[in-house]
């Protein structure tokens, strides 16, 4: 890896994040709805389902933000992958296997980053923490 390709999967990945939040924000309401909806008949209860539906937008869109900009990376990266975890985890439970593969690709693209992160020199860190 080098700057432009790490410059490069930090953007597509924060893009990604960034964008599945901004689209669920506004109908927040619809979208916990949604989601509490597939949930209905796993062993999950409700009462984990409903605080995480309204959480995960507002938390997909601060992690994206946060890497397109490159601040806070690490933590953002990091940040990422525990959300991607915690979306594996539930879509097992609900047996949805077609949207395990994307999920997998993210947490695979944001351990590549954090395993790279000495690459991040196109990044707002660099300027705030100057080591």
């Amino acid at each position: 890896m080098n700057t432009t390709s790490f410059l490069l999967l930090r953007l597509a990945i924060g893009a990604s994040m960034l964008g599945h939040g901004l689209v669920r924000l506004p109908k927040l309401q619809t979208f916990s709805k949604w989601m509490t909806g597939n949930f209905e008949k796993s062993m999950l209860p409700n009462g984990l389902v409903l605080p995480f539906s309204y959480v995960l937008p507002v938390a997909e869109f601060t992690i994206g933000l946060l890497i397109m900009l490159g601040l806070f990376t690490r933590p953002a990266l990091i940040a990422g992958s525990i959300v991607m975890i915690m979306l594996i985890t539930g879509t097992a439970l609900i047996e949805n296997w077609d949207a395990l593969p994307s999920q997998l690709i993210h947490v695979a693209i944001f351990a590549a980053l954090i395993n790279a992160s000495g690459y991040n020199t196109l990044a707002i860190d660099n300027i705030l923490f100057k080591k």
